[in-house]
């Protein structure tokens, strides 16, 4: 990523979408930014498993578990999987786990919080449909943008 999230900001006022959620960062990667996949789950991470499994060509995974903070849906296994797989980073409207791990892949992981209980496996969930949370809707294709400043979106029409 080579411009600031805050200068993306400045330099397309009025067309860039900001998440007003305030996420922490939890992986070896502290910025990133790449056209955005979804999965929407809840409390299942069947889905983040599949999707991050194939391989990311420097994409970022919105994954939306509608704010649940019950249980994790990224830890370190499938962290490592999506860093080996090319991704370049996932943002969680939920938790992770093994964060002390998760600091040492590259990998950009931005979510909620951490909750060191792992989610359930029942196969549920939708993978490339729009998402919406923090004011932003993030629709697979559009360009997302994360650093310590927070998460931007851009249209990719």
């Amino acid at each position: 990523m080579s411009a600031a999230v805050a200068d993306l900001c400045d330099e397309h006022e009025g067309e860039i979408e900001v998440c007003e959620l305030q996420f922490r960062d939890f992986g070896g990667r502290a910025a990133f930014s790449g056209p955005i996949r979804t999965v929407r789950c809840h409390e299942d991470n069947s889905r983040v498993r599949e999707v991050l499994s194939e391989p990311g060509e420097g994409r970022v995974l919105v994954i939306d578990g509608g704010g649940s903070m019950h249980c994790a849906l990224v830890g370190d296994n499938i962290a490592a999987d999506a860093a080996a797989n090319g991704w370049a980073g996932v943002v969680v409207n939920g938790c992770v786990r093994d964060v002390a791990v998760l600091a040492g892949i590259d990998l950009g992981v931005k979510a909620l919080g951490s909750n060191p209980k792992r989610s359930v496996k029942r196969g549920e969930g939708v993978v490339d449909t729009p998402v919406a949370f923090g004011g932003v809707v993030f629709v697979p294709g559009d360009m997302l943008y994360a650093d310590a400043d927070g998460v931007a979106v851009l249209s990719a029409d």
